[in-house]
Formats: structure tokens, C-alpha cells, sequence
């Protein structure tokens, strides 16, 4: 018997006869869909211990992993190789961010730059022109990196002009068109790190449904990610096309939370049809009314 005011010990098993269930199972018992990862986060700078906590926690939610900005080239050279084989030892692909390949073209260097990204160990680089306006040649910018075993894809959107407009969706599809043709594997759809002002979304953070329709009927969902860098972003994107959106930019400690709307397990998104769990065997058992 446990003492007075000490809770009562919880038996070591289940109560209900059957074997004990794992995560993977439940889920499944409870409608929750096996899904193929559809969030690439990103690593803004994180030491590797943290990021490699993620990794052993998450890897199996992670479409791949963006190591964004310029950070990994001023970090510690050492450390950021660890980053990588980490990654890559969890069996995620690493992208390099679209920041340092648009430094690169202004500054004259891109063989040089897809030569270190290869060196590093990366799997796949973001092309773009975010913040720079040089003419680029898709299919000779695709050839180059293939020679060096690295993946494009390409970032749509600039990083100062605003929210989109119909007309300025119109020259992205064109665009986007023109680097899937070149080889792209990916088109990423521009929002920064904070989701106001730029790309999908106005100055007061609301999301252009018809506009991301546009995008996404020109495209297919499976080739496109919307950058989803806070929260209302990310379930204004899960609202409105359901689980099989691509999401990026999403930071490491905001994936799960992520990946529990997705499935419908977030207070938020239960309710919603298109991410609400199939509906599960009626449950038989006295604490629920009508069992």
C-alpha cells in the first residue's frame, strides 16, 4: 500500500489484456496515417550538439535539412563537416541555403562555390535571386552543380519587393518552369523568416489562398515547398491544403509541433476535415458514454 498523500503505483503493463503498443502502432489504431516526411527544417546556426539531438529525435520527420544562411562557412570548419556527416548519418539530405549561391554569382565564383559545397558534403544546393538581380542560366547553373554530385533546386520570390502579386506569380511560374525543365528538383517559394510582407503573405501576416492555388496548380504540390518560417504560417498552409503540403524553413524545435498538426493530434487541427485522423473502431469501454 503506498503511503498516505504518495500517488498509487501505476502497474508496468496495460490493463486491457492486450500486448503493450508502440508509438507507431497507436497511432495507426487511432486513424493517424502513415506519411512520407514532408518538412524540411532548417539550422540556422545551432551547435552541433542540438542540432544532432534533433536529428536522433527527428530524422525520420525531415524531407531534408536546409543549413541556411552563410553561418556554416564562418562557424568552424570541423564542426560544421560534423553537422553534415550527422545529418547524413541519420539518412537526411542536406541543402546548402540560397544566401551563399547568390554571393557567389555577384561575386564571379560560382565554380568555386558548388566546389566547396561538394567538399563540405552537402547533397543539394538552393539556387535563387532573393536579393540579387544577375541573369542566370538554369540549365548551364543545373549541369554545373550535377558534375559536382549536388541537386538543385530554386527559390521563387524576392526577399525586398513584397507580398506577391497576380502578375508577379505569373512571371514565377514562367520562371519556375524554366528550372524544372533545366533539371531543378525543387521549386522553394520565398517568405523569409517572417511570413509578412514577402511572397504569400501581406504586411499583416494573411495567407493569399488563390495565389498559393496558382502556384500549386502550375506546379504540383510534390515539387513545390512553401517556406512556413512561424507558426501562423505553417497552419495557414496545413489548413488549406492538408497534409501533403511541403513545408520549409521551419526551425528545429517547431517540427514536431509541425508534424503533430499535420496529423491532426494539435487541439487546432483535430476538428479540421483535412487533417482530423480517419475515424478509429468505436471504442468499447465503460469510461466512454454509449460503449
Amino acid at each position: 500500500m503506498p503511503a498516505i498523500g504518495q500517488p498509487p503505483r501505476r502497474p508496468a503493463g496495460p490493463v486491457t489484456g492486450a500486448p503493450a503498443p508502440g508509438t507507431a502502432a497507436y497511432l495507426r489504431d487511432i486513424g493517424v496515417p502513415d506519411l512520407p516526411p514532408a518538412t524540411s527544417p532548417f539550422d540556422p546556426g545551432y551547435d552541433p550538439g542540438t542540432l544532432e539531438g534533433h536529428l536522433q529525435q527527428s530524422a525520420h520527420l525531415m524531407a531534408n535539412l536546409k543549413v541556411s544562411m552563410a553561418c556554416w562557412m564562418v562557424a568552424d570548419e570541423a564542426v560544421s563537416r560534423r553537422k553534415l556527416a550527422a545529418a547524413r548519418g541519420h539518412g537526411v539530405a542536406t541543402v546548402a541555403g540560397g544566401g551563399p549561391f547568390e554571393v557567389a554569382v555577384a561575386q564571379g565564383r560560382l565554380p568555386a562555390y558548388l566546389d566547396l559545397c561538394a567538399c563540405m558534403g552537402f547533397d543539394r544546393i538552393e539556387a535563387g535571386q532573393g536579393f540579387t538581380a544577375l541573369p542566370l542560366d538554369p540549365p548551364a547553373v543545373v549541369a554545373m552543380a550535377q558534375e559536382r554530385g549536388l541537386a538543385v533546386q530554386f527559390e521563387l520570390g524576392s526577399k525586398h519587393d513584397g507580398a506577391f502579386t497576380a502578375a508577379a506569380v505569373e512571371a514565377l511560374v514562367a520562371d519556375g518552369r524554366r528550372w524544372l525543365d533545366a533539371g531543378a528538383v525543387e521549386l522553394v517559394i520565398e517568405a523569409r523568416e517572417s511570413a509578412r510582407g514577402v511572397g504569400l503573405f501581406d504586411e499583416a501576416g494573411r495567407f493569399d489562398r488563390r495565389l498559393a492555388d496558382r502556384l500549386a496548380d502550375a506546379f504540383v504540390l510534390d515539387l513545390v515547398a512553401f517556406e512556413a518560417p512561424t507558426k501562423a504560417s505553417q497552419f495557414a498552409l496545413l489548413d488549406h491544403f492538408g497534409r501533403a503540403v511541403r513545408l520549409c524553413n521551419v526551425r528545429l524545435e517547431e517540427l514536431l509541433r509541425v508534424e503533430i498538426y499535420r496529423r491532426g493530434l494539435h487541439a487546432d487541427a483535430f476538428a479540421k476535415s483535412r487533417l482530423r485522423p480517419a475515424p478509429a473502431r468505436p471504442a468499447l469501454h465503460p469510461a466512454i458514454r454509449g460503449g
